[in-house]
């Protein structure tokens, strides 16, 4: 490495001449491929940005000048030029750098972000604060085509032109989110692109007016309402001038000299907001890609020759998002009225399939989450059942739909929540904590959560069959191998299952913690305890019959959910005995996520630090009846000393 070996922050970049800024960049993007080729990453996204990374480094003042990146998982290249590159083989990993940005890991990282469309919004509040408090720094945002496309990143845009503060946009644009881009404003940059023969047609025009000789700078200033008025005619770029921004493109986006040139004219404007718009390639540089985006968007680790990942020789159950494509096609063939969609994730939540067989009935409606929640409320008063696929984490953007649109108005709409729970290396933007809590509290939904894969497809039959609101949340990764050749069938709503009889504690669990409750009742048996162990499956309607009858025969209930316990399963069952006038008959300690940051790692190893295994339950249980013995024995001596 001539150069990256002596970069350890911005202020050793911009000591460099531009002609060295794109060797700079191939050394980045060689040492990315290097790194992830050994621990995975989002190796693909990063690689598209490297350049970008590059030019805006080089143009800004950075840390004083303000760069925003928008979902953070393209910033590898930032993150190893502002003094994080002998760090990187740590991203992802325990204890190591974010995979995205934060703010309290570098003073390079503005904003902390890890959903998409941020970036505008940040950027310009930051801008409004520049001005506010009269300072002078620049505040450039970087953000792609697709995440461009979500409803906030237009809200800020809105806004942008209407305040007209000094702001700087640098579009991605590569066609993509994880799949390729969709809509009509992907279409729309489209027609920008194939218009730049009249952007250098004008440009020829002006050029040729102003060498007249005494009058040309008269005649071009003469002829600028007329090229204006052309340009709003046939340039599609004229929407953007009619949002009040100024607009440079497009730059070649792995070229760093044109970029540089770019972000230096944007620097210049100071009467408004102005977009560079740079055409870039995702996975640019990685090794045989074959058009393959979900795959190398983010990967494991790879061969850096080949760029085929290293297999592995252990056979592994599906993946709950497998078995829910699958499914979801075998309950389309058998009824037509089933619609599915996502949000821009198709290969991450498994619908990539049924786009593939029923590409009439399945939608995939871009980083949208608000409107695809909306748009299945529609489908449903007409009488269709739609069912969206989201992640846990990106559900949370639509929190309003789901109350307003879909609740309020009982429809027919089934959320399958991908990526509930801990998620692993992605950390807090990903975790799917909080569903359980943001769901639970409005009338009309059923929620629900498996077991296992098996349960998982009589769920989603349960939810669609339900003629009201239903979820069901399920967690990444694989299932535990079940038989799932019978047909799905439907579920009694409402009713727990009882996997074991005990009359010393009830171990009541929830989705994924139901096989590591088994497995602690199995450890207390060993101990001489008798735990009867329940899989809850619905925490919305609550089992309160099972309920009511359990606590009649036991002093203690342990709940286990791998969600945040604040208004969660756990809360679901205090409040179901309070309302029976159980609370004081029978003590609850609840197992779950605790009042804190979730970092990222390994999933399980995160579980095991919560406790949240069957060590971690039988250890529970055990000190929780040791601690119920020493207070009821308390109790006994006050009572005999009185």
């Amino acid at each position: 490495m001539r150069f990256l070996s002596e970069i350890n922050s911005p202020a050793d970049l911009r000591q460099l001449r531009v002609e060295d800024l794109q060797e700079v960049a191939d050394e980045v993007r060689q040492f990315i491929i290097d790194t992830c080729s050994r621990i995975g990453g989002h190796t693909g996204a990063s690689l598209g940005a490297v350049e970008l990374a590059v030019a805006m480094h080089y143009v800004f003042d950075t840390p004083n000048d303000k760069l925003v990146w928008d979902v953070g998982h393209q910033a590898y290249a930032h993150k190893i030029l502002t003094g994080r590159r002998d760090q990187l083989h740590t991203i992802k990993q325990p204890g190591g750098l974010s995979g995205f940005l934060r703010r309290d890991e570098s003073e390079y990282d503005t904003f902390g972000a890890g959903h998409a469309s941020t970036s505008l919004s940040a950027a310009l509040g930051m801008a409004i604060a520049r001005d506010t408090k009269k300072e002078d720094f620049h505040v450039c945002a970087l953000i792609g085509d697709s995440s461009l496309a979500g409803g906030m990143a237009m809200e800020a845009l809105n806004q942008a032109g209407h305040l007209k503060s000094r702001l700087i946009v640098l579009l991605n644009d590569n066609e993509m989110s994880i799949a390729p881009a969709v809509g009509a404003l992907s279409r729309y940059l489209g027609r920008i692109k194939e218009a730049q023969s009249y952007h250098h047609l004008k440009e020829e025009i002006g050029g040729a007016l102003e060498s007249v000789p005494g009058i040309g700078g008269s005649l071009r200033r003469a002829a600028k309402s007329v090229k204006d008025a052309i340009a709003a005619a046939v340039l599609p770029g004229a929407l953007v001038n009619e949002l009040g921004f100024k607009y440079i493109g497009y730059v070649d986006g792995h070229n760093v000299a044109q970029l540089v040139k770019a972000l230096e004219e944007a620097k210049s404007v100071d009467d408004g907001p102005v977009i560079v718009h740079a055409l870039t390639t995702k996975g640019k540089g990685f090794p045989n890609p074959e058009k393959n985006y979900y795959a190398y968007h983010a990967t494991g680790p790879f061969d850096p020759k080949t760029g085929l990942p290293y297999k592995s020789s252990k056979i592994s159950a599906p993946t709950y998002t497998e078995i829910f494509g699958r499914t979801m096609c075998e309950l389309m063939e058998r009824d037509e009225k089933i619609v599915a969609l996502t949000a821009a994730m198709p290969d991450g939540t498994g619908v990539d399939k049924v786009l593939e067989k029923f590409p009439e009935r399945a939608y995939d409606v871009g980083i949208a989450e608000q409107h695809a929640i909306t748009f299945c409320a529609g489908m449903a008063c007409e009488g269709l059942k739609p069912v969206a696929a989201i992640y846990s984490t990106f559900l949370q953007r639509a929190f309003d739909q789901v109350i307003h649109d879909v609740c309020l108005q009982d429809l027919n709409v089934t959320i399958a929540m991908d990526r509930a729970g801990i998620v692993g290396a992605d950390g807090p933007t990903h975790h799917g904590l909080l569903d359980i809590a943001y769901l639970r509290g409005y009338p009309n939904i059923v929620l629900m959560a498996p077991k296992d894969e098996a349960e998982m497809r009589d769920m989603l039959l349960t939810a669609i069959e339900h003629p009201g609101p239903a979820a069901l949340r399920y967690p990444r990764g694989n299932g535990f191998g079940v038989d799932i050749t019978a047909p799905p069938a439907p579920l009694k709503i409402g009713k727990a299952e009882v996997l074991r009889e005990g009359t010393d504690v009830v171990i009541l669990a929830y989705g994924e913690m139901v096989y590591p409750a088994v497995d602690a009742g199995a450890l207390l048996e060993k101990d001489g305890i008798h735990a009867a162990v329940v899989n809850a499956r619905f925490v919305k309607p609550l089992d309160e019959e099972l309920i009511v009858q359990l606590a009649q025969n036991t002093r203690l209930f342990v709940t286990a959910e791998d969600a945040y316990l604040a208004g969660g399963f756990g809360s679901a069952v205090l409040e179901a005995l309070e309302a029976h006038g159980l609370a004081q008959t029978v003590k609850v300690v609840r197992m779950g996520v605790p009042d804190e940051i979730i970092s990222h790692g390994d999933p399980k190893a995160l579980l095991a630090e919560f406790g949240l295994n069957a060590e971690g339950i039988r250890t529970k249980v055990v000190r929780s009846l040791e601690a119920l013995d020493e207070t009821n024995a308390n109790r006994s001596r006050i009572k005999a000393v009185k």
